[in-house]
């Protein structure tokens, strides 16, 4: 023994060697304390919480993070103890040892956040109010201060110096973070005013979205278009340009069917005796004729003693007795609300007929099951229109003029 104390005080190097390899073991020792025992019993005892079995929240490794910092803390508080070591590279290697805590302390905060924020996301509330854009602040501001931290730690000095520098640079940071500070004002727009919810169907043509948000974040909101594609907006372009959110379709139970038939203008005309007994036998017709026909007859009865002529009394149409048939038609599908807004009406005519069109609102806000329950109604509608006399307007196709021909050759 005291060969070897003689030895390592006449050989300094030596010593600094062996009580660098020491440092190391024992900084290794710790590891494998901490990380082998110690972390497994905290582990195990994490598993008795209900966050303990709860994978998306232990994937964060928070703990894992700063079982880190044993390492590094044991270089730390060891290296001053190191014989013979240079005073500067005994201080580059405490101050990059501390730089490593200050950056690992950094890193278990922001796996904090993100067991935070997921523990928030779980909550009733969470889609109306999401806080992913003010954690990604947070985080931001955290690693702002871990750098100024860093650099302090590794240049040995005090970070107010570098502060007090900040200020010349206030225009640069802005310049440099301009989009973040914009990102951060709409996302409090956003969600002050409560314009966007993670599930909302919302459509902006002019940056192809269409589709479900399914994540809203400090810079993007992602939104799942229909064919399942991915459209990323920036959040600020939320706040600056106009979007369709149709979240107040969906909780009205609600959604509009605003559709016409083009009927043709040559088929409409005044119902002979015959089809007004042809249409009584529709049961949906049944009151609106026999009202509509006592109404008619307390007119004209007026009107015929100042003039007989049948050209100055009113008379039923096929096309206001379809009007009517359709209206009745609608109020008695189960499938159609009767206390949200309900028209049959005509638009203006045109080159490609009458336009008749049906303005009301499916019982469903599902998209498969709202556009069968349209296509049903205009099914139906097509079919019974010979019923009525009328017919639909279409352009006249190749098997159209072909006919006309066939019927000019036979003449």
């Amino acid at each position: 023994m005291e060969f070897l104390q003689s030895y390592f005080s006449d050989s300094p190097v030596y010593s600094m060697v062996a009580a660098l390899t020491i440092l190391v073991i024992v900084s290794c020792f710790a590891n494998f304390v901490v990380k082998r025992i110690l972390l497994r019993l905290i582990r195990h005892a994490l598993r008795m919480t209900p966050f303990g079995n709860d994978d998306e929240i232990v994937s964060n490794d928070v703990i894992s993070r700063l079982a880190n910092i044993i390492p590094a803390l044991v270089f730390t508080l060891g290296i001053p103890f190191v014989p013979a070591m240079p005073e500067t590279v005994a201080a580059i290697i405490r101050n990059v040892a501390s730089a490593f805590i200050i950056l690992t302390l950094a890193m278990a905060i922001s796996a904090a956040l993100d067991v935070l924020n997921t523990l928030y996301s779980r909550r009733p509330d969470a889609d109306t109010k999401p806080i992913k854009g003010y954690l990604q602040v947070l985080k931001i501001a955290v690693y702002l201060v871990t750098a100024i931290l860093i650099i302090a730690t590794l240049i040995d000095k005090s970070p107010i110096i570098l502060l007090s520098g900040l200020g010349a640079m206030a225009a640069v940071l802005m310049l440099i973070f301009q989009d973040t500070l914009l990102s951060l004002v709409a996302s409090v727009q956003l969600s002050s005013n409560d314009m966007v919810r993670v599930g909302d169907w919302i459509e902006m043509p002019q940056l192809n979205a269409d589709g479900d948000v399914i994540d809203i974040a400090l810079h993007t909101v992602k939104v799942q278009n229909w064919d399942k594609t991915i459209t990323t907006l920036p959040t600020r372009r939320l706040i600056s340009d106009p979007f369709k959110n149709w979240r107040g379709m969906q909780e009205s139970g609600g959604r509009r069917v605003k559709r016409a038939l083009y009927l043709d203008q040559s088929s409409i005309h005044f119902l002979t005796e015959d089809e007004k007994s042809h249409l009584m036998k529709f049961s949906l017709l049944e009151v609106y004729l026999e009202n509509k026909e006592a109404e008619l007859e307390e007119w004209n009865r007026k009107v015929r003693k100042e003039n007989p002529e049948s050209v100055n009394v009113r008379r039923l149409t096929n096309i206001g007795t379809f009007r009517a048939y359709v209206l009745e038609y609608l109020k008695n599908r189960e499938d159609i609300h009767t206390d949200m807004t309900l028209i049959v009406r005509q638009l203006n005519p045109g080159p490609q007929g009458l336009p008749l069109e049906i303005y009301c609102f499916t019982t469903t806000t599902a998209w498969v099951a709202y556009e069968g329950i349209q296509s049903d109604i205009f099914d139906h509608l097509y079919a019974i229109l010979p019923e009525f006399g009328l017919r639909a307007y279409q352009q006249p196709s190749g098997h159209d003029l072909q006919a006309i021909r066939v019927g000019m050759h036979q003449a």
